[in-house]
Formats: structure tokens, sequence, C-alpha cells
């Protein structure tokens, strides 16, 4: 699969580069952010690890990582990644996505979602697009429901978090042929956004 750079208006999701690094650990200076995630960014070690891990995944062509850049102050404000990929099977997982809290609550993700999706179905031509998130974000799993993913079911006992406890997985998808709709909710959900604003 070959993935490039991806923009609208609002927001722009370019490949993560090492010049990224001191834009993320501003963007990601936020406790808030790493509650339910795997990892956590606090200093400029951690961004180091969180780049050099992200690149060698790349390079092993298993994921595709992204900045998330806000068009219209030019500032990274967080990242995302296209994971699990799979060619034969066509699908992969779009994850390990951080915003910083200043843009909680904002069209910001919901512009990512639709960039990245759009790409996976239209030009990757991709069967499936799977979305999960740990069973206690709630926050997380509201988001996901709004872009208009099913809800497939939950994994038990499927990760151990960062401080050791067992995390249960709430698993979502996107399929091929619900993307007609899906798109067009998005579109809608957008298009409500830009009204607001």
């Amino acid at each position: 699969m070959n993935f490039i750079a991806l923009e609208n208006e609002v927001v722009l999701l370019k490949p993560l580069e090492h010049e990224d690094m001191q834009g993320l650990l501003e963007a990601a200076s936020y406790p808030e952010i790493w509650s339910h995630m795997s990892t956590t960014i606090e200093k400029m070690d951690d961004v180091n690890k969180f780049v050099d891990k992200a690149l060698l995944t790349k390079r092993e062509k298993t994921e595709f990582p992204f900045v998330v850049v806000d068009k219209k102050s030019e500032q990274i404000i967080g990242s995302t990644r296209f994971m699990d990929i799979d060619d034969t099977h066509k699908r992969l997982e779009i994850g390990t996505t951080w915003i910083s809290p200043a843009f909680w609550r904002t069209a910001i993700n919901t512009n990512c979602k639709y960039l990245l999706l759009q790409y996976c179905f239209e030009i990757l031509n991709l069967q499936r697009v799977q979305i999960k998130t740990d069973h206690e974000n709630v926050r997380s799993q509201r988001a996901i429901e709004r872009l208009g993913a099913t809800k497939e079911g939950i994994l038990r006992n499927h990760m151990v978090r960062k401080d050791g406890t067992t995390r249960h997985t709430v698993m979502y998808s996107i399929t091929l042929q619900e993307w007609t709709q899906v798109k067009k909710h998005l579109q809608q959900l957008l298009m409500d956004a830009t009204e607001k604003f």
C-alpha cells in the first residue's frame, strides 16, 4: 500500500518525521491525553522513543504514522497512524490517535477520520477499517460511534496497560459496503461544524 500526506482546509495529516519531535512534545504536554494510551509523552526522551518506534514500524511496512497539523495555526496538535496493515486481506486499523486537549470536541478528529477513511476506501480500495479503544475510555467510544462505525464487540483481557492492569478492548469497524452511508454522515457532521464557526 502507498501512503501520502492527506489534507483539506482544516487539517493536514503529514507523514511523521524526526523533525516533528519538538512540535509533538509541545502538543503532547497534557497528562489527560495519556490516561488511556499505552504510552506517555512527558519529555523529549519520550518523544524520541515514540518517533523512533513509529519510524521503525514504517520501515517494516506494518504501520504508517502521521502528525496532525492544524491548518489555521500551522502547529502540530497530535498524531495518528495506519496500523495492522494487511495487503492480502485489504484491511487496516486507524489507531494510536491522540490530539491536544484544546482541540477535543472540535471538528479536528472528524476531519482526520474523514480524510483517512476516504483514502482507505476510495484510493486503497480496502474492505475493512477497524478502530479500537479501551473499555474504560468512554469519551473515545462516543467519538468512534459518532463517526458511524459499527461496534463489533469486546475483546476480553486483551491487553495489559502500562500500569499493569488488564484492559478489555472495544472493537469497531467500517466496511467498504458501509462507506457510502458513513461518508454522507461524516460530510453532514463537517458541514454542521463549519456552520458553527
